[in-house]
């Protein structure tokens, strides 16, 4: 029997591929864990296409929402073409110092030393794959619309960037690019159709120094067992304490535990045991939904 888009030679497929049995899981928390975000790159070096075409091929293998693959990479490896998108980053950044909430930014000189840049383009009109809902479930379906686009777009960024660290490589993952003046300028020199905009941009080298791992929240804090643990809850309290007194410090020190740092006392205060332990959470309940939502709706 053959049902609809599968053959009887699909249908006999081992349940569990020939590769598994070797259990390539501690290689691949390898190159998991040894990700980076690097922004110091050292110039003058040279990647080859066949290296870059493999990081790309990563990314191809991404899951995406009704199988869309709505997204194209555009790989800047040609030294005059990557001045003039950083300049379009510089400009970028410009903005960002200026009008927005003080935040720990980047300059994004450090792009003139990449080997390439990969632009992650999504193509909007492909959201028309996904399930389309009709009368009352309209606006639910057009808002998860938006997430399967946005998260299948994460997915091929994230396999670059391990592709990346699998080839001997280093990147960084930025988010700016996306916007509008920013896009239409990459747009003026990249020329990618009006449909299509870069949601994440992926400079790639030989880092000139390999820095060591970020904060990681505990393991045990973001697993939760048949239900969600009330007691592991963030409650606003420690998000506002996390952007006002320790974002700027936890985005870049190089230390996966915050209790290696040397004034965790100061910086984590009364949420040190937030910062190092399962509990989040010591009240064990969560905010009354009228509070949650307020909460919500605040960002």
């Amino acid at each position: 029997m053959e049902m609809r888009g599968l053959s009887d030679t699909d249908a006999i497929t081992p349940a569990v591929p020939v590769w598994a049995e070797s259990d390539p899981y501690p290689s691949l928390l390898e190159v998991v864990r040894h990700r980076r975000s690097v922004r110091k790159f050292e110039p003058g070096r040279r990647v080859p296409r066949e290296t870059l075409t493999k990081i790309m091929e990563a990314g191809r293998w991404a899951p995406s929402g009704a199988n869309a693959q709505h997204w194209d990479f555009i790989c800047v490896d040609d030294d005059d073409t990557r001045v003039r998108v950083r300049d379009a980053f510089l400009r970028q950044g410009a903005r960002l110092r200026e009008g927005v909430e003080p935040f720990p930014a980047v300059n994004k000189s450090f792009l003139a030393n990449t080997v390439a840049i990969i632009l992650v383009l999504g193509d909007e009109r492909f959201k028309s794959c996904f399930p389309q809902g009709v009368g009352a479930a309209s606006d639910e379906y057009t808002a998860n619309n938006e997430n399967i686009f946005f998260c299948s777009l994460g997915a091929a960024i994230q396999n670059i960037q391990l592709a990346t660290v699998a080839c001997g490589l280093t990147s960084a993952w930025l988010s700016g690019g996306g916007e509008d003046q920013t896009a239409d300028e990459l747009r003026e020199i990249l020329h990618f159709p009006l449909s299509a905009r870069p949601y994440g941009t992926i400079p790639i080298g030989y880092p000139a120094r390999y820095p060591d791992s970020k904060w990681r929240r505990p393991l045990a804090q973001m697993i939760h067992w048949n239900g969600f643990a009330a007691d592991q809850y963030r409650p606003q309290e420690l998000i506002d304490h996390y952007v006002q007194d320790v974002r700027s410090f936890a985005m870049y020190r190089p230390f996966e535990h915050v209790e290696d740092w040397p004034d965790v006392d100061d910086r984590a205060g009364p949420f040190k045991a937030a910062y190092t332990g399962r509990v989040t959470n010591p009240a064990g309940a969560l905010p009354d939904p009228e509070v949650a939502r307020d909460e919500r709706d605040r960002v």
